[in-house]
This record gives C-alpha cells, sequence and structure tokens, in this order.
C-alpha cells in the first residue's frame, strides 16, 4: 500500500526573496522531505478588513465541512466497494484525473467561480455545493443501504436454519388443515437434541391436542420441524406451553402460488440491489470529484485571505504546494518554521541560540481575534500555511 500523501500550502511575501522563490523554498525544505509545485491563485476583489476577517471566520467553518464531506464521500465508497483499496483508487478521480494529480496541477474554475465577484458571494456558492454534494450522496447511500438490507433479510430466509427461513417452499400443503371449524395445524420448531423428548410429550403438554398428529416435515444440521394438529380452542394454551419447553411456534398461512411469488420477489429485488449499487456508485464517485474541487477552491480562498491579513498591501506573494507524507511533513513543517518564523515578529521566542522556541499565547491570542488565525486548531504560525490530505 503506497504511503499516504500530505500536501501543504503555503504562501509567502515576495519581498523576502533574493532568488527565484519557489528554488529557494525547494532547498530550504529539503529535496528529501518533499515536493515544491506552483500553486497559482487568481487576483479576487479584496474588499474591507472586517469583511476578510469575516470571510476567514467562514472559510475556516467551511473547510471543516469540506473535509467532512470528503471523508464522508470516501467512507461511502468503501461501503459501496466493499473496502477494495484497488477499485476504490480507481474511482477517486477529479475532473477525469486522478485526485493527486489535479490537485497538483489546480488552476481555478474561472468559468464557475468567477474571480471578480465579491468573495462573500464566492464562499456562499462553495457552502452551498457542498452541501447539496453531501446530500445527494447521503440520500442514495441511504436508499441503497436499504435495498441492500431488504435483500439480505430475504436472502437470509432462503438459507436460514428452519428457525428463520420461509417455509413457503418447504412446507406441503396436504399437511395442514385448513377451512376446519374445529381444527388447526401448528408447525413447530424444534431443536434436534430435543426430538425425542417432543415426541414423547407434545400430546400431553396441553389439552385436545390430537393424538399421533406430529408429522416431520423438513430436518437440517440445528431443528426438526414438525406439523400438529390441535382443537381451536385450546391452541393458544399449546403455542404457549411449546414456547415454556423451548420449542418454537412459527406462523405461516399456505397461499397458492406463494413459492413462485417469493422466488419472483427474490429475483426482483436482486435486480433492485445491483440498480441501485451502480446509482450509488456513480454518485459517489461523482461526489467525490466535486467535494475535493469544492475543497480546493476553499483552499485557495482561504490561502489569499489570510495572506491579505498577514501581509498587506500592496499584495505580493507566492503560494506554493508542498508534496510530502505525514511523516515528513514535521521536517517540513520544522524548516519551513526555521527560516521564516521572523515574519512573526515578537509572536515567537528564540532561546540564546537563535533557535524558535514558543510563541507569547498572549500575542498570538491577539493576532488570531484580529483575523490572523492559525487555521484548524493548529498552532499559530508566523507565515500562511495549511496542511490537508484525502482519506
Amino acid at each position: 500500500m503506497a504511503p499516504t500523501t500530505r500536501y501543504s500550502l503555503v504562501s509567502l511575501p515576495l519581498r523576502i526573496f533574493d532568488d527565484e522563490p519557489l528554488s529557494v523554498l525547494a532547498s530550504t525544505i529539503g529535496q528529501d522531505n518533499g515536493e515544491i509545485l506552483k500553486f497559482s491563485i487568481p487576483s479576487f476583489k479584496i474588499g474591507t478588513l472586517d469583511a476578510l476577517v469575516q470571510h476567514a471566520d467562514d472559510l475556516t467553518k467551511l473547510n471543516a465541512a469540506c473535509e467532512a464531506v470528503v471523508s464522508k464521500v470516501a467512507d461511502s465508497l468503501a461501503g459501496i466497494l466493499d473496502g477494495d483499496e484497488d477499485k476504490i483508487s480507481q474511482q477517486k478521480m477529479v475532473n477525469d484525473k486522478p485526485t493527486d494529480s489535479y490537485i497538483c496541477s489546480f488552476q481555478w474554475n474561472k468559468v464557475r467561480y468567477r474571480a471578480d465577484k465579491p468573495l462573500g458571494e464566492l464562499i456562499e456558492n462553495l457552502q452551498k455545493e457542498i452541501q447539496n454534494i453531501d446530500n445527494d450522496v447521503k440520500a442514495k447511500f441511504n436508499q441503497y443501504n436499504t435495498v441492500k438490507t431488504n435483500l439480505s433479510a430475504l436472502q437470509r430466509k432462503q438459507t436460514g436454519n428452519l428457525a428463520t427461513k420461509s417455509l413457503t417452499p418447504i412446507v406441503p400443503p396436504d399437511v395442514l388443515i385448513q377451512d376446519s371449524e374445529y381444527l388447526e395445524t401448528h408447525l413447530i420448531v424444534v431443536p434436534s437434541s430435543a426430538r425425542k423428548d417432543f415426541l414423547r410429550s407434545y400430546e400431553t403438554i396441553a389439552e385436545m391436542v390430537v393424538p399421533r398428529s406430529a408429522v416431520q416435515i423438513a430436518q437440517d444440521d440445528e431443528f426438526t420441524l414438525f406439523a400438529v394438529t390441535t382443537f381451536k380452542k385450546t391452541s393458544a394454551d399449546f403455542l404457549h406451553k411449546c414456547r415454556e419447553q423451548k420449542w418454537t411456534p412459527r406462523q405461516y398461512k399456505y397461499v397458492e402460488g406463494g413459492k413462485e411469488e417469493e422466488q419472483r420477489e427474490l429475483e426482483r429485488m436482486a435486480r433492485e440491489e445491483k440498480k441501485v449499487w451502480g446509482e450509488a456508485l456513480h454518485m459517489a464517485r461523482s461526489g467525490w470529484s466535486e467535494s475535493v474541487m469544492v475543497w480546493a477552491h476553499v483552499l485557495t480562498l482561504r490561502v489569499f485571505v489570510e495572506t491579505v491579513l498577514r501581509y498587506g498591501l500592496p499584495l505580493e506573494f507566492v503560494c506554493a504546494l508542498v508534496k510530502t507524507t505525514p511523516k515528513q511533513a514535521k521536517k517540513v513543517k520544522t524548516a519551513l518554521d526555521k527560516a521564516y518564523s521572523y515574519l512573526g515578529g515578537n509572536a515567537f521566542g528564540r532561546d540564546k541560540r537563535g533557535r524558535v522556541t514558543k510563541d507569547d499565547a498572549s500575542l498570538a491570542s491577539e493576532m488570531a481575534a484580529a483575523g490572523y488565525s492559525a487555521g484548524d486548531g493548529n498552532e499559530y504560525t508566523a507565515y500562511v500555511y495549511y496542511e490537508f490530505e484525502f482519506p
């Protein structure tokens, strides 16, 4: 199994670079720790500072919603494909590309999300889209689970033991007394280990049991099915006494053509399950593509808004995508902190050797209140930095 890919989006002001920024970043994090790729961000309408602070908060929540929906879609795919990792990975395509290829070559969809629209409008549209994706995938997956459960129940009736399976194909109509004013036939499932006890005592456990009326109809590894005749007026007492003996009465009424109808229903439900399975797979595949695309656009907006809040105007910055692994991501972060922690000013302290120590909690809190969020519950960083990965 291939190692999980961890991505990081890093935004830094251009003024700090003397050479080509991406080359400097690649040298900073080290070739063995990750791959640096350019991540293009359009020029959006900036608006007011107050609006940007609100957008930063909204995008943090929206980012969490996107991550949750992508995770739920992945779970749906796993359920539909029975956890087959190879088949699941084949379905995780975004715009007909593998997810990694889409992210590494990401381009803002200018047709779907016009960059000249206000940020608030773009955020609202993305919120609606991720909610619709969540609702559609959830509804179809719930439908599939219902059909699958119903099919399983019908199949168990065909393949279970005598205590649970359908009696329609088992009980011949001639063993049942039907349309009698005084007598009726009961079907009793008896553990095979208690078969002798049943035959010895069934006639006497209640009044008015027809002597020698017990007829063995079927037997499996666990149980034996008997038909027993009693007078109707004592039927309730007989069935009660059977239950006390741990013998299980089965409710059954013969219906002409019932066996064939039951088989047709099973075949119909199997066809329905296959049809809904295909629809659910299509919906989950589409849901994956759409939810990842929405998430990528939300991340883009987060970087842009946070960059404006951090570095101010004029807006001159470089954004890079770091492709790494969860294990190497820690080294990437350490290298970036070492190189760019000075951008945080007094938000970071240093020891006597100039190494970064923990942040000043009060100052970090003030900066967070002003819209300079650490993002996703992570520590405050001196530069714009977001980590993410796909399930």
